[in-house]
C-alpha cells in the first residue's frame, strides 16, 4: 500500500513538473511573439509580393463585377453585365475601387501598370489585416505559439495565395469574417476576461459582409444563435444591438444602391430571388450535393487536410468547425458551386491546421524526466518534416496556378492597353466565351468593343451568343460579320481560331500576337492559346 502510495506521489511530482515546465517553455515562448505591429507588417509584405505573383484569369467577377464597374463610376464607361440590370449587385464593393481609381486618376498615375496592379494591390493591404486577425484570433482561443503556425498555414495554403488577393468580393467577405469573428464573445472561453471581444464591432463588420454579400448571412445566423444562447442579455443584444447595427448599415448600403442605381433597389431582397428562389444560379453550371466536400474544399485545403482534421479533434473547438460544417453544408444544397463561396471559412480551417502543428512542434513525455530530451528530438523531426511537407506541395501548387495557368486572357488585355495607349487599336471584337477577358478597367481607353453576350433568358432553352459561337463558330461569325462594324482588332482562342482561319484571312486580317494560356483544360475544350488578329 505504501509502496503504491510513494509510487502515484512520485508520479504526481513528475507530472507537476513537467507542467511547470510546460508553462515556462510557453512563457519563454510569449515573450518571443512579435506584436501585432511587427505582424501586420510582415503580412503587409508578404500578401503586397502575392498579389504581384498573381498575374492568371481565376474568376470574371473580380473584373466585371468590381473593377468594371469601378471603372464605369469613375470614367464614365465600362460595361455593366445583366445583375447590374437586375439590381442583385450593390454598388458597395466596387465604389471602394472607384475611390482609387478617381486617387490615380487625380494624381495622374492612371497609366496602364496602374490600372493593371493597383486594385490588387489595394485588395493585399485588406488582405493583411485579414491575416492578422486570424493571428489574433487563433492567439485568444488557443496561445501565442499556436498563432503563429495558425499565420504560418494561412500564408502558405495555395489557395489562399491563389485567391486572397483578387478583387473578388469573396476575398473582402473572407477578410471582414475573420475580422468579425475576433470580436464575438461566444467564441471565446471566457469572454470576461477579454474586453477586445465587442459585439458592436463583431455586428459591424459582419452586417458589412453581409452588405456585400448577401450570403454571408449563412455565417452569422450560425454565430447570432450561438451568442444568443451563451448570452445573458438577450433583449440588449437583440433591440440594442443587432437591429440598430443591422439596420444603420443595410440602411446606408440601401441609400448608396438608391444614388448609383437611380431608384430604390433592394439588393438583398433580389439576389435571394435570383439564387435561391429560382436557382438563377444554376444557368452557369451545377454541381451534385457532395462536390464541397469530395472535392472543392478538399482542393482549397489541400494538403493541409489532415492537419485540419487532427487541430479539430485536438482543440475541441467545435463552435468553429461546427461553422465549417455548417457554411459547406449549407453551400451544398444549392445547385451552382464555386470554390470561392467557401473562401471565408478556409482560414478557419487552416487555424485548426496550425494547432495540430503548434501540438507537433511541442510534444513533451509526460512520463519521465530522462526522456524529455529524446522526446523533443523526435518531435523536432516530426515538425520538420511536417512543414517541408507543406511547403513542397502547397508552394509549386501556388506559383504554377497564380503565374502560368490561365494567364493568356490577362496578358492579352496587358497588350492591348497598351496599344490602345500608343494610340494602335481603333476597337476590338472578342470571339470567346463571355467575360473571358478583363475589358475597360484593364484598357482604360474608350474605344468600341464588342463581346459575345451570355444574359440568362427568359425563354428556358434559348442558346446566347456565347454558346451559338461554341456551337458553330464558322455559321455564327459569318452572320455577325453581315451586320458588324468592322473592328480593328479580333480576339479569340486558338480552339476557334482553327475554324475561323480561312474567315479571318477573307476579311483581311493578320495574326499579330500569341499568349500561352494554359497547360489543361478546365470547363471545355483545352484552351491552350489567345490569339490577336489585326486588319492588315
Amino acid at each position: 500500500m505504501r509502496k503504491r502510495t510513494n509510487a502515484s506521489v512520485s508520479a504526481h511530482e513528475d507530472e507537476v513538473s513537467n507542467l511547470k515546465s510546460l508553462q515556462q517553455d510557453s512563457k519563454q515562448r510569449a515573450s518571443q511573439f512579435p506584436s501585432s505591429t511587427k505582424i501586420f507588417i510582415i503580412c503587409l509584405i508578404f500578401r503586397m509580393t502575392n498579389s504581384l505573383f498573381v498575374q492568371t484569369y481565376f474568376n470574371p467577377d473580380e473584373h466585371w463585377q468590381a473593377l468594371e464597374v469601378a471603372h464605369r463610376i469613375t470614367f464614365g464607361y465600362g460595361h455593366l453585365t445583366w445583375e447590374w440590370t437586375k439590381g442583385i449587385r450593390s454598388y458597395l464593393h466596387p465604389m471602394l475601387f472607384a475611390v482609387l481609381y478617381k486617387v490615380l486618376s487625380v494624381l495622374h498615375l492612371d497609366t496602364p501598370l496602374f490600372m493593371i496592379k493597383a486594385p490588387r494591390l489595394l485588395q493585399s493591404v485588406l488582405s493583411a489585416f485579414g491575416d492578422l486577425y486570424m493571428f489574433k484570433l487563433s492567439h485568444v482561443l488557443y496561445g501565442g505559439h499556436v498563432a503563429m503556425w495558425a499565420l504560418f498555414a494561412q500564408l502558405t495554403n495555395w489557395f489562399m495565395f491563389y485567391c486572397i488577393t483578387r478583387t473578388l468580393s469573396n476575398s473582402l467577405e473572407t477578410v471582414l469574417t475573420v475580422l468579425s469573428l475576433y470580436y464575438w464573445p461566444c467564441l471565446r472561453v471566457n469572454s470576461s476576461n477579454s474586453p477586445e471581444a465587442s459585439r458592436t464591432w463583431a455586428l459591424v463588420t459582419a452586417a458589412i459582409a453581409c452588405a456585400i454579400r448577401p450570403t454571408s448571412a449563412i455565417i452569422w445566423i450560425y454565430v447570432g444563435l450561438m451568442e444568443l444562447i451563451v448570452s445573458r442579455d438577450r433583449l440588449k443584444f437583440i433591440f440594442l444591438q443587432v437591429l440598430p447595427i443591422g439596420s444603420i448599415v443595410l440602411g446606408l448600403t440601401f441609400l448608396l444602391d438608391r444614388l448609383m442605381y437611380g431608384s430604390w433597389v433592394f439588393v438583398p431582397l433580389n439576389f435571394l430571388k435570383f439564387n435561391f428562389l429560382s436557382s438563377g444560379g444554376d444557368y452557369y453550371g451545377t454541381h451534385p450535393w457532395h462536390w464541397y466536400f469530395t472535392q472543392g474544399f478538399i482542393v482549397m485545403i489541400f494538403t493541409f487536410l489532415p492537419f485540419m482534421a487532427v487541430g479539430v479533434v485536438q482543440s475541441k473547438q467545435w463552435k468553429l468547425s461546427g461553422l465549417i460544417l455548417w457554411v459547406i453544408g449549407l453551400y451544398s444544397i444549392l445547385g451552382h458551386k464555386e470554390f470561392r463561396f467557401v473562401l471565408p471559412v478556409l482560414p478557419i480551417a487552416l487555424s485548426f491546421s496550425g494547432y495540430s502543428l503548434a501540438m507537433l512542434s511541442r510534444q513533451y513525455s509526460s512520463n519521465k524526466k530522462n526522456k524529455y530530451t529524446r522526446t523533443r528530438t523526435k518531435s523536432s523531426w516530426k515538425i520538420q518534416a511536417a512543414v517541408i511537407f507543406l511547403v513542397v506541395t502547397n508552394l509549386p501548387m501556388a506559383l504554377y496556378m497564380s503565374m502560368v495557368h490561365q494567364r493568356g486572357t490577362e496578358d492579352v488585355m496587358n497588350y492591348l492597353a497598351k496599344e490602345a495607349h500608343q494610340g494602335n487599336v481603333k476597337s476590338v471584337l472578342f470571339l470567346t466565351p463571355c467575360h473571358a477577358t478583363p475589358y475597360y478597367s484593364t484598357l482604360h481607353q474608350n474605344l468600341p468593343m464588342r463581346f459575345l453576350d451570355c444574359s440568362p433568358s427568359e425563354v428556358k432553352g434559348n442558346l446566347d451568343e456565347s454558346d451559338r459561337f461554341m456551337t458553330d463558330p464558322i455559321g455564327f461569325t459569318s452572320e455577325f460579320a453581315k451586320n458588324w462594324s468592322q473592328p480593328s482588332h479580333i480576339v479569340l482562342f486558338n480552339n476557334e481560331e482553327k475554324h475561323l482561319k480561312d474567315f479571318l484571312s477573307s476579311h483581311s486580317y493578320e495574326e499579330t500576337k500569341r499568349f500561352f494560356h494554359a497547360h489543361f483544360k478546365v470547363d471545355r475544350d483545352l484552351q491552350a492559346s489567345v490569339v490577336v488578329y489585326a486588319l492588315k
